[in-house]
């Protein structure tokens, strides 16, 4: 079993840039399909970014779509979320999460997921 940790999030500027990052131990995230979900207060957990289990497939949220990028290093330990152009709309707690056995249709669905880190806080404001 894998255990998760965020770490990159703070208060920023809108039209700022972050790296979120996801850390693995227990194991690699090797074998894994793994997303980044956010969740505001009052307001339901929503789908970043994620890929398959071997990286086959890429997918991304419509909200966050052309500003975010997820990607991960080549020892499998690591899962960053790149995040360009923050939007004061983007300000919520982020996880990432990370499971086995998750079907490409589900990789958006945070039901799918067994794992999951404690989240990082991402304020945007002026």
């Amino acid at each position: 079993q894998v255990q998760l940790s965020e770490s990159g999030g703070g208060l920023v500027q809108p039209g700022a840039s972050l790296r979120l990052s996801c850390a693995a131990s227990g194991s690699t995230l090797r074998g894994y399909a793994v997303g980044w979900f956010r969740q505001a207060p009052g307001k339901e957990r929503e789908f970043v970014a994620g890929y398959s289990r071997n990286g086959g497939y890429t997918y991304y949220g419509d909200s966050v779509k052309g500003r975010v990028t997820i990607s991960r290093d080549n020892g499998w330990n690591t899962v960053d979320l790149q995040m360009n152009s923050l939007k004061p709309e983007d300000t919520a707690v982020y996880y990432c999460a990370a499971g086995r056995g998750v079907i490409t249709s589900s990789i958006g669905n945070q039901d799918a997921y067994a794992n999951w880190g404690q989240g990082t806080q991402v304020t945007v404001s002026s």
